[in-house]
């Protein structure tokens, strides 16, 4: 069944642009530190779009200066098409929910999700009808009664989203709220946050520094560096053709291999092999790095005459780790490198630790960037073994 708060929330963003979000030029300066550098940004009505990034690279702060509890030092942010520069944060129309819940422990959750009405000072009636509307959409007017004592850290959870949304914001911010759950309760609300968000048509700001929960629900992921954002696309973008080796490195996992770039910067020629891809992105390029995901590499016991050819390596395996659907290899190839390699668990090889392995992968599988130490500080980097 459709809610009012549904209808007139859907209704609004497609007539008159509510909930878009605009970002031109903002820039936000801690003493002689740069948060967030020169950013521009336009979040379309009802989009889910995600920030990430590791610790430090500016997404906090940027959703904090959408909600106004920071200022940007330059630039200028619009939401609705109205600016808000000089809006306090409880007259925009965004509400946000954080990962700490602060819920009132000697309030029901009812009147949890009540109070930002009553200091509204909206009628009495039209409270219990918006309430009882937003623990609907959250699956907790049952539980009404109870105080959040009484709640599971999920049902917490919801109750959060329930008072955010029942002030039938234009647009929802959300601080890496699923950073208190466990693995498997966290899985479950990345699923009911895309479903909510896709039933609503309310804007959702998402701040994560978690892949996962990015790749799973954004229609559009912000990858941020340094207070700027490297790339913009939809998750299939970021993770099959990303802009740069940082990420390449953070979304994801990678194998780098790190070397001169050869063939007329259509190679890398590492120490342990030479890894070519089928482009020449690194013409004209000294140093280059390649990066090819753990899932991409093929890998069988080597014999005496096994080819060392272009995107092959030979080591030693050193782990063998059962993840269920997948059996993942750990490959030494020297002291300063080590490849990890996985397959279906069906056609997974039967091989042992301290085997000598071949592994193999298809240029087409090759991603190739100019030399970028800074790629180390984002996904999985095949860590030295000696």
């Amino acid at each position: 069944m459709t809610t009012a708060i549904e209808t007139d929330t859907a209704a609004s963003a497609t007539m008159d642009g509510r909930g878009a979000v605009r970002l031109e030029g903002v820039t936000k300066r801690y003493g002689d530190a740069v948060a967030v550098d020169d950013l521009s940004l336009s979040i379309e009505p009802g989009e889910f779009i995600s920030f990430l990034g590791p610790s430090g690279c500016g997404k906090t702060t940027t959703l904090r200066m959408i909600a106004g509890f920071e200022h940007p030092d330059a630039g200028s942010i619009s939401i609705s098409g109205a600016s808000v520069l000089n809006v306090p944060p409880y007259r925009r129309d965004v509400n946000t929910v954080f990962q700490a819940y602060a819920l009132f422990p000697h309030r029901s959750v009812a009147e949890n999700v009540a109070y930002g009405l009553q200091q509204r000072r909206t009628p009495k009636a039209e409270v219990r009808e918006r309430v009882s509307q937003a623990l609907d959409m959250v699956q907790m007017r049952h539980l009404a009664d109870r105080k959040p004592t009484q709640l599971s850290g999920g049902q917490q959870q919801r109750v959060a989203l329930a008072r955010a949304l029942v002030n039938r914001p234009a647009v929802l911010l959300l601080d890496e709220p699923l950073g208190a759950l466990d693995r498997q309760l966290r899985e479950e609300m990345q699923l009911e946050l895309k479903l909510l968000q896709s039933r609503l048509g309310i804007t959702f700001v998402f701040v994560t520094h978690d892949q996962g929960e990015a790749l799973s629900m954004s229609d559009r992921i912000a990858i941020m560096r340094a207070g700027r954002i490297e790339q913009l696309a939809d998750a299939d973008t970021v993770y099959a053709r990303p802009a740069s080796a940082y990420v390449a490195a953070f979304v994801g996992q990678q194998n780098f291999f790190h070397g001169d770039a050869a063939e007329s910067g259509a190679a890398v020629a590492s120490p342990h092999a030479l890894v070519r891809g089928t482009g020449t992105e690194l013409a004209g390029v000294a140093k280059g790095e390649a990066a090819v995901r753990p899932e991409f590499i093929s890998i069988e016991k080597a014999t005496a005459g096994s080819a060392s050819d272009a995107n092959t390596a030979r080591g030693e395996l050193i782990g063998v780790s059962h993840l269920g659907d997948t059996m993942q290899f750990l490959v030494r190839l020297g002291d300063e490198q080590s490849l990890i390699v996985r397959r279906p668990t069906p056609e997974a090889p039967s091989l042992r630790v301290g085997d000598d392995v071949l592994c193999s992968w298809s240029a087409q599988n090759v991603l190739l960037f100019p030399s970028d130490d800074s790629a180390e500080q984002g996904g999985y980097i095949a860590p030295p073994t000696h």
